[in-house]
This record gives structure tokens, sequence and C-alpha cells, in this order.
């Protein structure tokens, strides 16, 4: 087995086991229900993601990305450039600080 993604809650654990499912890639939930011991644990305990072939590493990767693209989860990468006026604007930002123009 292979630890491979921590999510944000168990729905989303689990909307990721589904999606690897559908490619025939066999995953578990691991650590999903640790919130329940709060007082023993860090109240910060998310749930991961474990491969169970570890030869599946690749083509999970592949799932996840489309995944998080899908749900507008992916990190952008960098600074980009605007293809209004040519301004370069940092990588958090989704809308031109010069001349308004929206990141395509």
């Amino acid at each position: 087995m292979l630890k491979f993604y921590e999510a944000r809650d168990s729905l989303e654990a689990r909307q990721l086991i589904d999606a690897l499912a559908a490619h025939r890639i066999e995953a578990t939930v691991l650590g999903e229900y640790l919130s329940g011991a709060a007082g023993e644990l860090s109240a910060l305990n998310f749930p991961w993601v474990w491969l169970i072939n570890n030869d599946d590493l690749g083509a999970a990767q592949a799932v996840l990305d489309g995944f998080l693209a899908s749900r507008g989860s992916l990190p952008k990468q960098g600074p980009w450039v605007c293809t209004g006026c040519g301004a370069e604007v940092d990588a958090g930002f989704d809308i031109c600080w010069q001349c308004g123009a929206a990141r395509k």
C-alpha cells in the first residue's frame, strides 16, 4: 500500500476513491474517523487516500490531476502574462492589476 493523497474531508476522499475506481485503481481511505478521538489527537486530522497497488501510482496521479482540475483545486503555477496589456501578474491573482483583464 502507498500513502497517496491527504483529502480535505471524508467527502473529498470518497469522491477521489470513486474516480480512481472508475479507472480500475484500487484504493482505500484511512484516518477518516480520527476526529472522533478529539482530546487525544490533534483536532486537524484529515483522511488519507491509500493506493492498494504501488504500481498504480502513475495512473492514479493522472486521475488525481483531472479530479483536482475539475474542482478548480489545482495550485496556480507562478506569475502569468496578461494577454490584454502584457503586464506580469502574480500567480495568486486572476485579474490583471494594470488593465483588469481576466486570466486566460
